[in-house]
This record gives C-alpha cells, structure tokens and sequence, in this order.
C-alpha cells in the first residue's frame, strides 16, 4: 500500500505543479506583468513547488533527512539525469550568461548551502533567511540584465500558451484550486509513503529522498526536455535548469527553514550527498570548454548519466 501512495502522491505533485504553473501565469498576465518577469519569477516560484511543498510537509512532520535530501537529490538529478539524457538526444548550445551568472550564483548558494550544514546541524532560521536573500539578489540582477536586453522584451516564455492571457478569472481559480489540493495532499502521500517505504526496506529516509522522491519532483522537468529534445526543439537551456537548482536551495529550503528550521540532519547525508551536488556543479562547468568549447554534447551527456547512475548504485548500497 505505501508504493501506492507513493505513486499517487508522484502523480499528484506532477499534476497539481502544471495546473499552479497555468494558473500563475494567467493570473500574472491579467495583471499585466510583462513576459520577462513572468519567465524570471512567477514561473520559476510555480515551477519550484512541489519541492517546495514536500520539503516544507517533511520538516513540519519531521522528517528533516527527507526535506533535505528531496532538494540535494533534485539538484544531482537535474544535471546528471535531466541535462544527461538531454544532451544525449541533441547537443545542447550553451549561452554565454550561463558562466557570466547562473553558475556562479547556483556554485555560491550550494557552497554557502553546504557550510550551514557542515558547521551546526541543520539550517536554522537566520540562515534559510540568508539563503532566500540570495535569491532576491539573483533574480534582481537577471532582471536588471533582462531589461538591458532589448531582444528579451518580446521574447516568449518557453514551453506556455502565450493564449493563458485570455483565460477567465474564474478559469484561474479552478487551476489554483486544483494545484493547491492536488499538491498538498500529493506531498502528505508522498512524504508517508517514502517513510513506509524506508522502514521496509530498512533503508534510511534519506535514500528514499535524494532517489525516488527527487527523481519524481523532477518528473515536470525531465518530461520537457525528452519531449523538445525528440522534437529538435529548444526545451530546457542549461541556464534555466542552473536556475532551478538555484531555486531549489535558496527558495525551498530557504522558506522551508525560515517557516520551520530543519535541525535534525543525519550524520550520512554530509559526506556522501553533498559533496556529489558540488562535484556534479563543478564537473557541469568543465564539461562545457571539453572537448567541444560551449557545447554539451552526447559524450558528454552519457558521461553524465553514468556519473548519476554511479551516484544512486552507491548512495543504496
């Protein structure tokens, strides 16, 4: 019974995540938010909840290994699993603000990430501050950056209907609602299963978050870029899936610990997981000058998947 809930709960955060992403950029373009914005914030904030929403029920539940390793495994997944099998379809170009900014905003929030950790036990409340205050910084100067753009004014939001402007209120409302239920109960589904599940087994929680459950708050994302990828089309660029790690440590855990301090850290997510999140950070800045300069290509995509495969053979062993 605890797969099934595990299952309806992966379902529901996938479902309840695009209708509160639809919803929030209706609402955002009834209230004449230009296209930029919209792309910098509300969708990146709409993209990011159902990290948000799990890790937030974990702490609150306490269960804090799997409020942690849910956004640790997010981050390893986005670049060894989703930019992997991406770039293993069609090489992918790489923009030059990727090294200008996205990374080193995301390498700074994960190093900054990971000596909170390292010198107490857990995040308390002043540092989840700091972390989501460094958010607000990186998505002022993205917009500052954006704005001096000219090109970036008309630009389309990539992957939405530009026709969500001329969706109903009441349309919108419906869409919150759905996302809203469908997320939390998906995220208490999820959380509980995981936790059978670990009990099960006799693994720790932890292995089930930076596994199952962070591959499954990927889904949204890995979905969309095999889908434009088969379609040689544009789908995910490394800089916005820089961008949602960067999302997933300064703003999930950010607000989660401001709301509710994850003080309770086992003692393995330390040496194993986090230093694999810096490693995959480092090594997705070195592949793009080898051998092919501001280019990942397919060697480069199944270096990567192999490098992820080898990280969950030996995180549940």
């Amino acid at each position: 019974m605890s797969f099934v809930y595990l299952f309806l709960g992966l379902t529901l955060l996938v479902v309840g995540g695009e209708f509160l992403v639809r919803a929030a950029v209706g609402l955002s373009f009834k209230l004449r938010l230009s296209k930029m914005v919209i792309g910098l914030t509300v969708v990146s904030f709409a993209t990011s909840a159902p990290e948000l929403i799990v890790s937030l029920t974990a702490a609150l539940d306490g269960y804090g290994a799997i409020a942690l390793g849910n956004v640790i495994g997010s981050n390893i997944a986005n670049i060894g699993l989703v930019l992997g099998i991406t770039a293993l379809i069609t090489p992918l170009a790489i923009e030059r603000d990727f090294y200008r900014i996205n990374w080193p905003a995301m390498f700074f929030v994960t190093v900054l990430f990971t000596v909170f950790l390292l010198e107490g036990d857990g995040l308390s409340r002043a540092e989840g501050s700091i972390l989501f205050a460094c958010l607000v910084v990186y998505l002022v100067l993205l917009i500052r950056r954006a704005k001096s753009t000219p090109e970036t004014q008309t630009e389309d939001i990539d992957g939405f209907d530009q026709n969500l402007g001329q969706v109903s209120a009441f349309k919108i409302t419906i869409w919150l609602l759905i996302g809203a239920v469908s997320l939390y109960w998906g995220s208490e589904w999820l959380v509980d299963g995981a936790v059978v599940i670990a009990s099960d087994l006799g693994v720790s929680q932890r292995v089930i978050a930076v596994t199952i459950i962070a591959v499954g708050t990927s889904v949204p994302e890995l979905a969309a870029s095999v889908i434009a990828a088969l379609k040689k089309e544009r789908a995910l660029s490394l800089g916005n899936l820089i961008g949602s790690n960067i999302f997933n440590i300064a703003c999930v855990l950010g607000l989660t610990s401001m709301i509710h301090p994850l003080d309770t850290v086992t003692s393995d997510v330390l040496p194993h997981d986090l230093f694999w999140m810096i490693g995959f950070a480092l090594v997705a800045m070195v592949l793009i000058f080898l051998p092919k300069r501001h280019q990942i290509g397919r060697y480069e995509g199944l270096f990567l998947l192999i490098a992820y495969a080898t990280f969950i053979s030996l995180t549940i062993r």
